[in-house]
């Protein structure tokens, strides 16, 4: 670089460049930030599943098959991000831990749909009450009310009104 030519982090015309620090005005900070939220609730969760055996991975699984009952593994995927290798890896996971069971479906003998057991239930039920406290620990810094508002914020981020849900 020669003299006359400007350092590229001190050119005007230069594109913000994204971080995920307060006041980043970059088209990409916000995704970053919530990335970094994730990361950090992520952590905290896996630290309240580890002593009941399992990952984020397997309590989502979880999650689904307690909301919508026996659920295709395809369905599955869909509803956890996961591929389709991944998810079976997963499912595989809770069953040989007796958590879920495949069963068949009527009508359809190659579609398998994926069971909560009441062993899975119970670790289901476990789990939220050993991550009641971690959670907490999670908005400890926020003022009465703030974790109402970032909940709802997040909400209405997540599942926007015009979005099919």
């Amino acid at each position: 670089m020669t003299a006359d030519a400007p350092h590229p982090a001190t050119t005007t015309a230069t594109a913000s460049r994204a971080t995920d620090r307060p006041g980043d005005t970059s088209p990409f900070s916000l995704g970053l930030l919530l990335r970094q939220a994730h990361w950090r609730a992520a952590a905290v969760m896996s630290e309240a599943l580890r002593p009941l055996g399992i990952e984020l991975r397997h309590f989502a699984v979880l999650i689904v098959l307690v909301d919508r009952g026996p659920t295709v593994q395809r369905d599955l995927g869909a509803a956890t991000g996961t591929d389709k290798a991944g998810i079976m890896r997963v499912v595989d996971d809770l069953e040989r831990k007796g958590l879920a069971v495949r069963k068949s479906v009527p009508g359809d003998r190659r579609v398998r749909a994926v069971e909560i057991t009441p062993q899975g239930v119970e670790l289901f039920d476990a789990a939220h009450e050993g991550a009641a406290p971690l959670a907490e620990s999670l908005v400890t810094d926020l003022a009465p009310g703030e974790r109402e508002l970032l909940t709802d914020l997040l909400t209405r981020f997540a599942y926007p009104a015009d979005s099919e849900a």
